[in-house]
C-alpha cells in the first residue's frame, strides 16, 4: 500500500532528510519531524518558507505531484510588503517575465490576514512606515523561489510564504511540525 504523508513544514527547516551544510552547524531537516522509513518529499519548499509538503514511498506518485508536466495546482499565502494594486494582481494572474522566462498564468487574489495562521518564529520584521498585505496565489508550475520572484517583480517583496494546498490535499488541522498519513482513494 502506498504511503502518503502530509507535513506542515516549519520555517527554517530544510525539505530533505539530511544536511550536508558547509559551515558545520546543524540545521533542522525533515528527520527532526518524521521518522517513517522509505518516504521522500514530492517536491521542495524553501528553508524560509512554511506549510504543506507531501511525502510518499511511491516514485510515480512523487513525480506526478512535483513535475510541472502534470500541472498539479499548488496554493500559497504570501505576506507581501506594500499594499498590492489591482494592476499588480492582474499581472501575477497573467504571468510575469522572470529571468528564466514567462510564468504561466496563476490565480491571484488579495485576502484578509488569515486568523488561523500560527505566529512565525522568528516573527516577520515589522516596519511602521511600510504596510503589508496578504495574497493567495495558485500556480501550476514550480520554479525555484517562484512566488517570491513573482511578487518582487510586481514591486512587492515577499515577507512570509506558506503553502496551504497541493491538489486536493490541504494544510487544514496540521500545526507546524505535525504530520498525518492519508489514504489514497
Amino acid at each position: 500500500m502506498t504511503k502518503v504523508i502530509l507535513l506542515n513544514k516549519p520555517f527554517d527547516v530544510l525539505s530533505q532528510f539530511t544536511d550536508k551544510g558547509t559551515d558545520g552547524s546543524p540545521r533542522q531537516t525533515l528527520s527532526n519531524f518524521i521518522d517513517v522509513p522509505g518516504v521522500y518529499p514530492a517536491g521542495r519548499l524553501d528553508r524560509d518558507s512554511e506549510g504543506l509538503m507531501v511525502l510518499t514511498d511511491d516514485g510515480k506518485l512523487q513525480a506526478r505531484i512535483s513535475s510541472p508536466r502534470f500541472k498539479k495546482p499548488k496554493t500559497y499565502l504570501a505576506q507581501i510588503e506594500g499594499d498590492i494594486s489591482p494592476d499588480a494582481l492582474a499581472a501575477l494572474a497573467r504571468g510575469v517575465d522572470l529571468k528564466d522566462g514567462r510564468t504561466k498564468p496563476a490565480r491571484a487574489r488579495r485576502v484578509q490576514t488569515p486568523e488561523w495562521l500560527w505566529p512565525r518564529t522568528p516573527p516577520v520584521r515589522y516596519r511602521k512606515t511600510v504596510p503589508d498585505c496578504w495574497i493567495e496565489l495558485t500556480l501550476t508550475e514550480g520554479r525555484n523561489r517562484q512566488v517570491r520572484r513573482m511578487t518582487a517583480h510586481v514591486g512587492h517583496p515577499c515577507l512570509r510564504l506558506v503553502r496551504t494546498r497541493i491538489g486536493d490535499w490541504t494544510l487544514d488541522g496540521l500545526a507546524p511540525g505535525a504530520w498525518r498519513e492519508v489514504t489514497l482513494t
